[in-house]
């Protein structure tokens, strides 16, 4: 795979460095695979030791890792959540973001060091960072605070996300 421009590759044994203007991430790939980067060319070659099922899953998955660091270091990542229902407000207080989403306590969660959280407004959240399973990770969590029901559709979604609307009791 080709690295991007203004992108810096190192590799350091079984260290994989990479470092852009969105930041810096490291990565310890399996011994089962070799990384070879050739810098007058800028490619990355993943080479795995044997046919084995093991070390071709893990060939498929090293390239996948190393190709998401480059482009999230360039690029970054992004998730959109919005939050759905009367009363469901969203608001952050330094590095904690606390969700009103329909219990008797507000939800408080901690914002992990390299990811930048932003409320647009009171009903919708904005998940940045570099590191893409980062990103995803912490937007399950703020959606797994209060899942969009089928009834009404309360709750926290993705943008755009559809949820299938059940009929209630009286529609039998």
């Amino acid at each position: 795979m080709k690295v991007i421009d203004g992108v810096k590759l190192s590799i350091d044994g079984r260290m994989i460095h990479v470092e852009g203007p969105q930041g810096k991430l490291s990565f310890e790939h399996h011994p089962d695979v070799n990384v070879a980067y050739d810098a007058a060319s800028k490619l990355v070659t993943v080479t795995r030791r044997n046919d084995e099922r093991l070390s071709r899953s893990l060939h498929g998955l090293t390239r996948a890792l190393i190709q998401n660091m480059i482009v999230g270091t360039k690029q970054g990542y992004e998730k959109r959540l919005e939050v759905q229902g009367v009363g469901y407000v969203v608001a952050i207080q330094g590095k904690i973001i606390s969700l009103r989403v329909g219990y008797a306590n507000e939800i408080k969660l901690t914002i992990p060091a390299g990811l930048k959280v932003t409320c647009p407004d009171q009903t919708h959240i904005v998940v940045q960072g570099c590191d893409k399973q980062l990103v995803g990770q912490f937007a399950a969590m703020l959606r797994s605070a209060r899942k969009p029901e089928p009834y009404k559709g309360k709750g926290v979604r993705y943008q755009g996300e559809h949820v299938k609307i059940k009929p209630g009791k009286a529609a039998q």
